[in-house]
């Protein structure tokens, strides 16, 4: 009997000692940067296999969540912890700011939205600035790969980013949001790649106001994705006459030969909600439903690989 549990236990803990070999490290942890006085927060995701001291520099992505939302809720719904561990690149999950704890009801500031974060004029680009560079001193980022994605108040996010921040980043991904910054002036170019469903009640894809009534109250109007497509085609210098592919429900379009390479790329999903397509349904009252049609976090991933910085 002894002889068959101490079998068990070195069984075990060769079990454990091939997981952390595997891993080099703790694969999730939290991390806090001072950005104009406010204490701002985020997680890490580090890919299997990281860590081990001989890395080659890796791609990083910053997932932003929605409005009402925080890191744990844009790494649930998007499902990138997964891609980040197939793919071998770091995923960053920053958190918005809030009026109450560090990590419920959190919002980005981006532009005419949404919530505390505008109220207070909160400088999420500066934060998303010095995230980076700390990601960057923390490990070996490709510099030349550097994304961002988000959802819903965090694809507002994105393309925020991507207007102000385009000296770092190559190429952003932005889901079921709306380009509401009131100038966008892009020193480089950024490839974008946007998802966005006709049905979506929260960011019209029309643009105007939203149609559901919390997102009313605050009288909320968003440009329609037809102005965010003009603004990156004429920004980019891309062709003006799209590429066209019909699957199922989703329509692309894909604008290309852009300046350095950069292309811009939209997914329209017939009949699609507020949602990141393919992932998790939000955990709110009334949410929709994802299509299966198309995974946004796979598909992004591919463009975001072939759209680097030259």
């Amino acid at each position: 009997m002894k002889r068959i549990l101490l079998i068990t236990i070195v069984c075990v803990l060769f079990t454990w000692s091939l997981a952390f070999a595997q891993t080099g490290k703790a694969d999730v942890y939290q991390g806090s940067v001072n950005v104009g006085g406010l204490e701002r927060t985020y997680v890490v995701h580090l890919p299997v296999g990281y860590g081990t001291g001989k890395e080659k520099p890796v791609p990083l992505v910053l997932v932003l969540h929605g409005g009402g939302g925080n890191a744990s809720s844009a790494a649930r719904i998007s499902g990138f912890n997964a891609k980040s561990n197939q793919e071998g690149f770091i995923v960053v999950y920053p958190n918005g700011t809030g009026r109450f704890r560090k990590d419920v009801v959190l919002n980005w500031n981006a532009g005419n939205c949404c919530g505390y974060a505008m109220d207070n004029n909160v400088d999420d680009v500066a934060f998303l600035r010095t995230l980076i560079e700390k990601v960057q001193r923390d490990h070996n980022v490709d510099r030349k790969r550097i994304f961002v994605t988000g959802l819903a108040n965090g694809g507002m996010m994105a393309y925020r980013a991507a207007c102000e921040l385009s000296d770092t980043i190559a190429a952003v991904a932005p889901v079921s949001g709306a380009l509401n910054v009131r100038e966008c002036k892009p020193r480089f170019p950024v490839s974008v790649v946007i998802f966005h469903g006709t049905a979506d009640g929260h960011v019209p894809y029309q643009g105007g106001e939203p149609k559901k009534l919390f997102e009313r109250l605050r009288k909320r109007v968003d440009k329609p994705v037809s102005y965010a497509i003009s603004l990156w085609v004429r920004s980019n210098g891309c062709s003006p006459v799209p590429r066209k592919e019909q699957r199922g429900s989703v329509l692309r379009e894909n604008y290309t030969e852009g300046k350095d390479g950069t292309e811009v790329s939209v997914y329209t999903i017939k009949g699609e909600g507020h949602t990141w397509p393919g992932g998790k349904k939000g955990r709110y009252p009334g949410a929709d439903e994802p299509t299966r049609e198309i995974s946004a976090t796979n598909v992004m991933w591919e463009f975001f690989k072939n759209h680097p910085k030259p």
